[in-house]
């Protein structure tokens, strides 16, 4: 996930800072600040000076929402929704004050005679953040924050006893805040509440451009799924299920997350029940894994999600335009592209564990990888096998977790799905996509943290994530010649440099599709994932 919630991801509004609604109650910060007019400067730089220090507060927003869930005991969660809440309120009353307003007109102006196109699209980038985030009132900002943060907290309860009854509450208020979130922004003509909490996530796009990208993919997995349910070559997932210690387990992932271009020095990794990513600010990227037993290949290929999440906002400039929108994501769609590039692309890949798998035996011993190859692991974590939990499914069948989702939470926020039906809905929908029986809630609409946490809007970005990704592969291979060679003897410098070069400095330039066509000549399409996933199915299932 992108932040604190989902990978946890970035909201590209300052009201709701992070993969996760966070926003709180009452206090009026701006009041006690020094006037701007004091800061030197020309207009452009008070106005950049301001963003700093917003992005400041927010730097301990998302810090201490980075403690609540890695470090922080069970009894602080009401006073950690308070301080979230009040924290969340004085970054959006100094997001939206007079005195913003004033400033994005002052620097708009210099910018006209002064400012290159960088300059503009920071201006541009701010005054839309400004422009939305005023749209809501600080006593909804304040209710979205609180309901997050106890939400999250009655889900894990919730989770853990597969109690559905117990998070309806949380759930239908987080439902309703989103509605009344929606309202507030405005609904597009012709459009629907749904598109105004997706631009949250991923800007300019709509629910009905989401459905028209994914209808061509699910057509294109389920033939794919079925022929590997038919092909007589069964792939052993028992080569990699050894029972290996938790520590040596998370050196593994400590030692494979430094070779791949996560900077260790200016970050670090920690556990949580639901992982994620959390860019603090300059020098602080923080990220969180979980393991089991038997699933030391499973929690490599999690870390190197999240790394990948991390190596993103440590590429994005923030030492030099911390606050500003050159120095923040695009949208969670790009975000998701970078992690499911490091998960699948090169995680999944046999030329990533010619090199793994060395590393493996001499963390944990020669004799416990005994007659482990590559092509052992390659084809055991690229086995397809319908699955009930989203972030342990295969390629092929994950896009379904992630349409399913996008199909029910869109139907609850237009008031077609009652939040009560939910689990019938979804069993429903696990069964004729899937073929599965979901045996508790658990297994079934209580697995994700996202509702919890306010993040309704959020899922389509891992698709649109996994078909940026594949664009941005296939360009990138036309560029890096001996891709693979590369990749088996641990040299991933040039795929950071190019990432680096196309995707991560240019921050918020540009929007995400504009992106993807600057980087690939494409527009966004499913074709190359498709083509991505047919050529592994057949590498694997013949």
């Amino acid at each position: 996930m992108a932040s604190t919630a989902q990978r946890s991801k970035k909201k590209r509004s300052k009201t709701a800072s992070k993969k996760k609604a966070r926003s709180g109650k009452g206090s009026s910060h701006a009041a006690r600040r020094a006037p701007a007019a004091k800061r030197s400067g020309n207009a452009y730089e008070k106005l950049t000076s301001e963003l700093r220090e917003i992005a400041t507060l927010s730097s301990v927003l998302a810090t201490i929402s980075w403690d609540q869930e890695a470090l922080m005991p069970a009894k602080g969660a009401s006073l950690r929704a308070d301080q979230i809440g009040l924290l969340s309120t004085m970054i959006h009353e100094r997001s939206t004050s007079a005195q913003m307003g004033d400033m994005l007109r002052s620097a708009q102006r210099y910018a006209t005679s002064n400012g290159d196109a960088k300059m503009k699209a920071n201006i541009r980038e701010a005054k839309r953040d400004y422009e939305k985030a005023r749209k809501l009132p600080s006593d909804l900002v304040a209710e979205l924050a609180r309901s997050a943060s106890l939400g999250m907290d009655a889900w894990k309860d919730a989770r853990a006893e597969s109690n559905f009854k117990k998070f309806l509450p949380w759930l239908t208020q987080s439902v309703e805040l989103a509605r009344q979130k929606a309202d507030c922004y405005g609904v597009p003509r012709g459009g629907e509440r749904y598109d105004a909490l997706l631009d949250d996530y991923e800007p300019d796009m709509t629910a009905r451009e989401v459905e028209s990208i994914f209808t061509p993919l699910r057509e294109q997995i389920v033939p794919l799924v079925s022929h590997v349910r038919r092909s007589k070559r069964k792939p052993d997932p028992k080569k990699i299920r050894i029972a290996l210690p938790i520590e040596q387990q998370k050196q593994f992932v400590h030692e494979i997350a430094g070779a791949i271009g996560f900077d260790l020095e200016g970050g670090r990794i920690d556990e949580s029940t639901h992982p994620f990513c959390e860019g603090v600010g300059p020098g602080d990227t923080r990220f969180t894994c979980r393991y089991t037993r038997h699933g030391w290949a499973e929690a490599l290929l999690t870390a190197m999600h999240e790394a990948g999440h991390g190596i993103y906002e440590q590429g994005l400039p923030k030492h030099k335009l911390f606050g500003q929108p050159l120095a923040e994501a695009i949208s969670l769609g790009i975000h998701e592209s970078q992690s499911r590039m490091y998960e699948n692309f090169i995680g999944r890949s046999q030329a990533f564990w010619e090199f793994a798998l060395p590393v493996a035996r001499k963390v944990f011993g020669a004799g416990s990888m005994r007659g482990v190859t590559p092509a052992h692991v390659y084809r055991a974590v690229n086995i397809v096998k319908p699955w009930w939990i989203r972030v342990e499914s295969d390629e092929c069948t994950y896009n379904l977790h992630i349409m399913l989702r996008f199909d029910l939470e869109r139907a609850m926020v237009a008031g077609d799905l009652n939040p009560k039906d939910l689990p019938g809905a979804w069993n429903e929908r696990m069964k004729s996509d899937f073929g599965l029986t979901v045996k508790d809630d658990r297994l079934g609409c209580l697995q994700d943290v996202h509702w919890s946490a306010g993040l309704i809007g959020y899922f389509p970005t891992y698709s649109l994530g996994n078909i940026y990704c594949a664009q941005f592969w296939e360009a990138m291979g036309k560029d890096i010649r001996g891709r693979d060679s590369k990749m088996a003897r641990g040299d991933y410098d040039q795929i950071l440099d190019w990432l680096r070069k196309n995707v991560h400095t240019k921050g918020r330039q540009y929007s995400a599709k504009d992106l993807c066509k600057r980087v690939t000549g494409k527009e966004l399409s499913s074709a190359a994932l498709v083509r991505h996933l047919k050529k592994k199915v057949a590498d694997v299932y013949g």
